[in-house]
């Protein structure tokens, strides 16, 4: 028989036990124990409070903006995607794995890898294109590459602009399953969040262009917020490039959508479909005339 679940359990991840996780994986694993004669500020369990929520939300805010204005980042290209899809690398050896085993199922998840690196190497060609642009400019004039911060397109993205040279950015979050940071972020522009939505918000404050590779769940909500959003009016238009653009009319049959009276006609001119790195920079440049 199934195990119910208790109505009254609380919905919401427990941050305390983020903390502990968070607090355990960079400080070395020592402990961390509440203490009634701390100041309140530096006494962790009662920061994690249910009641001391709205302080957490403020402090996520703050303390990526503060960090972020004190090195001069005005202006981020954002780019989503698939924290599952392997590096050219990866695809290989698992290739070399499957044709060493000689199942047929392998070597179908092998070819499918192939096909979904073909996605990381764009992902890192397209931010390469961003950071040589930035290179020249003055510092505060400088589009930086902006990520989930974790493994696969975001740890592609991140890696194109590390290789040229430039700071990258990685707005990581706290999962179950440990989203590590990927190695290819600026140290000190490698924040972690508790709340997916602050960590939504930091995407956009500083956005002059997203670019949405393939992916689930997550690129999906991340991708949604954005256009409804510039749908609203609550932030100005910019660039939304879906990348691949067969994957994404596969996907979401956006013309439906229309058809059905859900979204306006003038609701598809909010995103655009490209193929090539070139062709997402492209738009990005016309876009603002750079």
């Amino acid at each position: 028989m199934e195990a119910k679940t208790d109505l009254k359990d609380a919905n919401m991840a427990d941050a305390w036990a983020d903390a502990l996780a968070s607090h355990a994986r960079f400080d070395g694993g020592n402990d961390l124990e509440a203490n009634a004669s701390r100041l309140a500020f530096a006494d962790p369990e009662f920061m994690m409070r249910r009641d001391t929520r709205g302080i957490r939300f403020q402090l996520e805010m703050l303390k990526p903006d503060l960090e972020q204005q004190a090195q001069n980042i005005l202006q981020t290209v954002v780019v989503f995607g698939s924290a599952r899809t392997p590096s050219p690398e990866q695809a290989q050896a698992q290739m070399a794995a499957a044709l060493a085993a000689g199942d047929a199922q392998s070597l179908a998840k092998a070819k499918r890898a192939e096909q979904q690196a073909t996605y990381y190497q764009a992902a890192r060609q397209f931010a390469e294109l961003v950071a040589v642009h930035s290179a020249a400019l003055p510092e505060n004039e400088r589009l930086v590459i902006c990520t989930g911060g974790g493994p696969g397109v975001m740890e592609a993205a991140n890696r194109g602009a590390f290789e040229a040279g430039a700071p990258t950015i990685g707005l990581n979050i706290s999962l179950p399953m440990e989203q590590k940071s990927n190695p290819y972020l600026t140290p000190s522009l490698n924040f972690q969040f508790h709340y997916f939505a602050l960590r939504k918000m930091h995407f956009l404050m500083r956005a002059k262009a997203l670019v949405a590779f393939p992916g689930g769940f997550g690129t999906l909500d991340e991708l949604f917020e954005v256009l409804t959003l510039i749908q609203t009016q609550k932030v100005k238009p910019l660039p939304v490039l879906l990348f691949g653009s067969a994957y994404w009319k596969k996907l979401i049959n956006f013309e439906f959508l229309v058809e059905e009276g859900a979204i306006a006609p003038e609701d598809l001119k909010l995103f655009r479909f490209v193929d090539t790195p070139e062709a997402a920079w492209l738009h990005i440049k016309d876009f603002y005339q750079l």
